[in-house]
């Protein structure tokens, strides 16, 4: 079998027909039908930033009803979820913050604020698992833990958020709230004191990612964060105990997005791959075909689409 592995959209639809059809996907009048021996596997992160947001929709969820396809929730999804979820202490899960507001606009301006259509498309990102996992292979949007999933695995249904899991992580400071967010946002460092970075968006953050594959990232130096090239060479140690003990405990290959990768497409380790290459910002579109007769990684399984 041979997952074909699609990494961040971003309401490209155009992007997503080009590699689909690059891939050998053809259309059926119901959705993209997969070649033999071929499925889909969306690694999140379908809405906002691009200009085609009903359309990428459109295209994921057909996929997913036919049976063409699987799919994982990104952190955009998640965060549209937050955007109309209020809390107990009366806020959203995500707050509208000019910074979140200017994020999730391009998909608010498609679906328009509190719509049917608004609602319908959030209770479709409902259906989606926090992460995949075969007997050859991981897939989640961010970062790999396996303790954050068995902390949230008993308030799951099938590895989908339900309103037991949401009561948890409304919670400021909760367990379960930092465990979702290691998920499907990674594992970030805060800046050393006035020094901030400006990420692709133009959003300015005190905090930078982790580069959570690479051994002994515990002891943080620049070149074990991402996006964060002009700061000091050495990072503040940021660990709770729960990430000083933080650990990859499998050994089967592990496939994420979420991190606006560049250049040429290529491995972030031995076992993880990384299909985001910023499509939703002047990059491709990015696909890596992993065989489960041929498992061994290589640089050679990727596929990009290249065209406008």
């Amino acid at each position: 079998m041979i997952y074909d592995i699609i990494g961040d959209i971003h309401g490209q639809a155009d992007q997503l027909v080009g590699l689909l059809r690059q891939l050998g996907y053809h259309h059926d009048g119901k959705s993209f039908i997969a070649p033999p021996n071929h499925q889909a596997i969306f690694i999140g992160d379908f809405i906002d930033r691009g200009a085609q947001q009903l359309a990428t929709l459109n295209i994921v969820f057909d996929m997913i009803d036919n049976h063409q396809a699987k799919a994982v929730m990104g952190n955009h999804e998640y965060n549209a979820i937050g955007y109309i979820l209020p809390c107990d202490d009366g806020e959203y899960l995500r707050p509208h913050t000019p910074s979140n507001v200017l994020g999730h606009q391009a998909f608010i301006d498609e679906v328009g604020y509190g719509t049917v259509l608004h609602r319908h498309w959030v209770s479709r990102f409902y259906e989606l698992p926090l992460w995949l996992e075969f007997d050859d292979f991981i897939c989640v949007h961010a970062c790999y833990d396996r303790r954050s999933m068995d902390l949230l695995t008993p308030l799951l249904d099938e590895r989908r958020l339900t309103q037991e899991a949401l009561a948890h992580i409304c919670q400021k400071h909760s367990k379960e709230r930092s465990a979702i967010e290691y998920l499907l946002k990674g594992i970030e460092s805060p800046l050393p004191e006035g020094f901030s970075m400006t990420d692709k968006t133009g959003i300015v953050r005190q905090r930078a990612r982790v580069k959570w594959w690479v051994n002994g990232w515990q002891t943080l130096s620049i070149d074990q964060t991402l996006l964060a090239d002009d700061l000091p060479a050495i990072l503040p140690a940021p660990l709770n105990d729960e990430l000083a003990a933080f650990d990859i405990d499998t050994d089967k290959p592990i496939f994420i997005g979420h991190y606006w990768l560049d250049g040429t497409p290529a491995m972030l380790s031995k076992q993880v791959v990384c299909v985001d290459y910023s499509v939703g910002k002047d990059g491709h579109l990015t696909a890596y075909q992993f065989d489960t007769d041929n498992p061994t990684l290589s640089n050679e399984n990727f596929v990009q689409y290249l065209g406008g």
